[in-house]
């Protein structure tokens, strides 16, 4: 197993020296100013890069909010040499969004999607010079496409009716185009189910299903790309794209080796809203068959990611091995496969015992992979070598990497890199002797958000470690707010992540901002209690049926070490979460009275309410032992705080959202009900439009003014006079 651990003997230290690093830069700090809500508006938001052939240059787009009052943004694509020699230069200057940039194989042309005519649909341009064309006319928009090795195809996913999917394209486009408009326009707005999932996250699914098509192209005059009718390769009723984004990756289909098939993620045949057997199948591109070869079946739990060696002869995915646990550790499997995607061989797990759980997946060559993995509130990148299985060589040391790409030569990887103090970048990593001891996240190529960076005062995040539930270590967060003087009290920000399979990583979000909230004048500690990834899978695992248990004493572990510090105000503590955060808000509001106010936002409160009307089953059956109605009934309400509701004393603010399918909109209703009910100060704040999260720029701001003005009234920031 490697892994890097924090010693326990950080909680040792004392406050002057865990802030050390604060300490030293102080005439630069008071130069800046704190990070504000409206920042996060004027930040760019650096997409998945791609990397050319040749690894001379890398594509990527970024999106700028243009309106946040009304939810106005755009996206435009960028070249970079990896080299980092220059600048990056605009090739797109759209007014709507241009995003998910691919090279072709013989770096000739960049595909992307693009809403420039109205809806999504795929383009291509020539990255020398040129205007883009349109290759799409979908009535059901077209996405997530990729090229055939040989750059004669391009396949990629557009929700359709199945019943329509057997015809020819010029049909079927037409009936998806004619049963939209009627529903549109018909006076009655009515949904009939006949199944579930009927919805999914924040839409609903309208039985529609997610189809993978494939597109023939031909240069008839040099230089220009013409493109034939999409065919359906994935007919039927069954999705051959994963409806849900645990199980999906950077690349969820890949074309075979001789560009003849396409192997793909598909949703599991039968008992979709409760089992997590996704499979590889594999069809050819000619299309007219329903009949697609399972490649995983002896695999009761899910497959994905099929991502092809350089020359072929290797398929390598990732598995997890129980069924029903969406939260399993995955690990990286190879197979020997023939040129058409079919296997050769049995597959063989390179990392079934290394306590890494990986993720992405680029061959450097033909018996090297470089992945990456969540280690200790981190996602650095690793190599795996085929010839050597169970050995998992760390390649960076910082921050948090994702969108992997790699040069047809495997010299160059690419990649977004966020940290706790910077949004995502794009990085190049020059994959020599020298990168696996480097432990560099590489070198920044956009520096899209430089001059916004440097006039912004962004505390340094500095992990420690605390002894939790059963002695186990705790990983936790602290930031300070700018201008932190630690011979003053100053309140606390005790933040918990969802997941609860999740973590608080060195990394950035738009969401939950670990900076936005210190910037307010609060000191910040994100624990990574029971159930976090990234720390041991036995740690992670530790949670499923437990969530008031062994959690709630790390979390209890991690509040009493801030409590302990001289800077902390214990009379001005609050905490606040989203999901299980959310969650585990309504738990505290039922079994501690040390926070003076508590933030929830789409937590759960009632699991029986909460089985009855999710929509991925598989998540609450494996972490309460199947359905409420079993044996298992004890497990639904041992750790449920709606049975708790007599004990609840601490004023609290809900938001909870319309569109949120995953934890309904009635478990904030509930214990809304519940606080009003017994005179406790409580709001609730409902956004109509937004499902589990708050994306859309005006309720983003919305969402973080409201939580402030609430925090301020009972724990005033900054320090103590």
């Amino acid at each position: 197993m490697i892994l890097r651990t924090f010693s326990a003997a950080l909680m040792l230290l004392s406050t002057s020296l865990l802030f050390s690093q604060e300490a030293a830069p102080v005439q630069e700090a008071m130069a800046k100013r704190p990070m504000n809500v409206e920042d996060l508006f004027a930040f760019q938001r650096v997409g998945a890069p791609n990397v050319s052939p040749d690894g001379k240059w890398a594509v990527f787009a970024s999106s700028e909010i243009t309106d946040s009052k009304n939810n106005k943004s755009v996206s435009r694509l960028w070249l970079v040499p990896t080299d980092g020699s220059a600048t990056p230069r605009q090739l797109t200057n759209p007014t709507a969004k241009d995003n998910s940039p691919k090279w072709s194989p013989d770096g000739r042309w960049i595909l992307f999607e693009s809403t420039r005519s109205g809806s999504s649909q795929l383009w291509v341009i020539n990255p020398y010079g040129g205007e883009a064309k349109q290759l799409t006319k979908m009535s059901t928009d077209a996405s997530t496409a990729t090229w055939s090795p040989d750059g004669r195809h391009i396949a990629f996913v557009s929700a359709v009716y199945p019943e329509f999917s057997s015809q020819l394209f010029a049909e079927s486009d037409k009936a998806n185009k004619d049963k939209a408009e009627a529903i549109a326009a018909s006076p009655v707005k009515v949904r009939v189910f006949k199944r579930l999932f009927y919805r999914h996250w924040d839409s609903y699914v309208e039985d529609k299903r997610q189809h993978l098509f494939v597109i023939d192209l031909t240069e008839d005059v040099p230089g220009e790309l013409v493109a034939g009718q999409p065919r359906d390769v994935t007919p039927g009723d069954r999705d051959s794209y994963p409806t849900s984004s645990t199980f999906s990756s950077t690349q969820d289909f890949s074309f075979s080796p001789d560009s003849t098939h396409v192997v793909f993620t598909a949703v599991p045949a039968t008992d979709e809203a409760w089992s997590t057997n996704y499979d590889l199948c594999r069809v050819s591109i000619a299309g007219g068959t329903t009949e697609w070869q399972t490649l995983t079946a002896g695999n009761p739990a899910a497959d994905g990611h099929p991502m092809f060696s350089p020359d072929g002869t290797k398929l390598a995915w990732r598995a997890q091995r129980k069924a029903g646990y969406e939260a399993d550790k995955w690990e990286i499997l190879v197979a020997e496969c023939n040129l058409d995607g079919s296997l050769a061989g049995e597959p063989a797990s390179l990392t079934p015992d290394i306590d890494l759980s990986f993720d992405e997946i680029v061959w450097r060559n033909n018996d090297q992979i470089i992945t990456s993995a969540e280690s200790n509130g981190s996602k650095p990148l690793y190599a795996l070598t085929v010839s050597r299985p169970n050995v998992a060589e760390r390649a960076q040391s910082v921050g948090t990497s994702m969108n992997l790409s790699i040069s047809a030569n495997g010299a160059v990887l690419v990649c977004n890199n966020s940290r706790l103090t910077h949004p995502a970048e794009v990085f190049a990593v020059q994959l020599n002797e020298q990168f696996l001891r480097s432990k560099a996240p590489g070198v920044n190529l956009s520096k899209m958000n430089e001059k916004l960076l440097s006039e912004l005062a962004l505390p340094t995040a500095n992990s420690i470690t605390v002894k939790g539930a059963d002695d186990d270590p705790m990983q936790m967060w602290i930031l300070t707010p700018p201008g932190f003087d630690d011979s003053k009290k100053w309140p606390l920000a005790f933040l918990v992540h969802g997941g609860p399979q999740g973590a608080w990583s060195d990394s950035w979000s738009f969401r939950w901002n670990p900076q936005i909230w210190a910037a307010q004048g609060y000191v910040v500690a994100a624990p990574n209690p029971r159930g976090s990834t990234g720390f041991g899978q036995k740690y992670t695992d530790q949670i499923s049926g437990d969530w008031g248990g062994r959690c709630y004493v790390d979390l209890m572990a991690g509040l009493a070490f801030m409590e302990q510090q001289n800077y902390i105000d214990i009379d001005r503590m609050f905490a606040a979460g989203a999901s299980f955060g959310g969650y585990m808000m309504n738990w505290f509001e039922g079994n501690t009275t040390k926070f003076k106010t508590l933030v929830n936002h789409c937590g759960v409160y009632n699991f029986d309410s909460m089985y009855t009307t999710t929509e991925e089953l598989w998540f609450d059956e494996y972490e309460h032992g199947g359905p409420p109605w079993g044996s298992n009934r004890e497990s639904y309400e041992k750790h449920s705080p709606h049975r708790l509701a007599a004990n609840f004393k601490t004023p609290m603010l809900i938001i909870h959202n319309d569109l949120d399918f995953r934890v309904p909109v009635s478990e904030g209703q509930q214990v809304f009900t519940a606080l009003q009910r017994q005179g406790i100060p409580s709001k609730f704040i409902n956004f109509p439009d937004e499902g589990h999260w708050v994306t859309k720029p005006a309720n983003s701001r919305y969402w973080h003014n409201e939580i402030f003005q609430w925090i301020k009234e009972y724990c005033p920031p900054g320090p103590t006079p």
